[in-house]
């Protein structure tokens, strides 16, 4: 499949599009996300993100991972004749869980080194050059690929966190999810569920730093947790770079106003500054 799917006119997909996929039952809509989700029967139906290809690339490596090995995800549901896409819409099974990470921040760690052993072999995918958005900017930035004017909200933090980054040795990389910090699920008696893929291309540490960034930013991250990858000789240059990729995201969603949301430039500072702590002892 090639193209952009055409964007539901709906809040829910039509009964054509349920037929297609051989689903019963009333569109419920589902909390989270970007609220755009509803469950249908045992089915999550919510509008395709991206180019057809990209659906139907998520589509095959989700029908192809192993579940088990510490971790699963949502199994896709095809149309009777194929079809990742109806309509402009997705379908997969619905699956409960807490998502974390509060309470789970072990948890989240654990499922996402399963899960990137599991796509340790797959292939580079050649979409991720296209993608423009904000978080792959973000991702570019942070690695020294490109660069950006923030906005002035968090030009201070941006500049110490640019001052602090380093070069680091080239681990290899592969395909990797990252935004792991609220996309595991956690139920009794189960292994954890990664929702929601968000495919980047780099070593799987950064990701991990990524999660712990997070929890530096919006969550009060136990400080023992900040070592978690210290048995990596780039650790703390991973987590530079998580902050950078969070801080520029933040700063290419600004909107026309180009103001911070409130609290955000005293987050990121608070963050640059437990870094540099932790730099100090490394």
């Amino acid at each position: 499949m090639t193209g952009v799917p055409e964007t539901p006119s709906n809040a829910v997909p039509a009964p054509a599009v349920l037929d297609a996929f051989g689903v019963k039952g009333s569109a419920v809509p589902l909390v989270g996300g970007q609220g755009r989700s509803v469950l249908v029967g045992e089915y999550v139906f919510k509008p395709a993100e991206g180019p057809g290809d990209e659906v139907e690339w998520a589509t095959s490596l989700f029908e192809k991972l192993a579940s088990g090995g510490g971790f699963r995800v949502p199994r896709p549901l095809r149309a009777a004749d194929g079809r990742s896409i109806v309509d402009g819409w997705t379908a997969s099974e619905f699956v409960t869980g807490q998502s974390g990470p509060q309470g789970h921040w072990a948890g989240v760690l654990s499922a996402g080194r399963a899960f990137h052993a599991a796509l340790r072999q797959v292939p580079r995918p050649d979409f991720l050059d296209r993608h423009v958005h904000p978080w792959a900017v973000a991702d570019r930035v942070a690695w020294g690929e490109q660069n950006v004017d923030v906005i002035d909200d968090l030009a201070a933090p941006f500049s110490t966190l640019l001052e602090l980054r380093r070069p680091v040795k080239q681990d290899a990389a592969q395909l990797i999810h990252g935004d792991l910090t609220g996309n595991v699920l956690f139920a009794a008696d189960q292994v954890p569920t990664v929702i929601d893929f968000s495919p980047y291309w780099r070593p799987s540490v950064f990701a991990e730093a990524i999660v712990i960034a997070d929890g530096l930013l919006w969550f009060d991250l136990a400080s023992d947790l900040l070592t978690v990858g210290s048995d990596h000789p780039d650790w703390p240059q991973m987590l530079v770079r998580a902050l950078i990729f969070r801080l520029v995201a933040h700063s290419e969603n600004a909107g026309p106003a180009e103001r911070a949301q409130l609290g955000e430039p005293d987050r990121y500072a608070r963050a640059a500054d437990a870094v540099v702590r932790k730099l100090a002892t490394f």
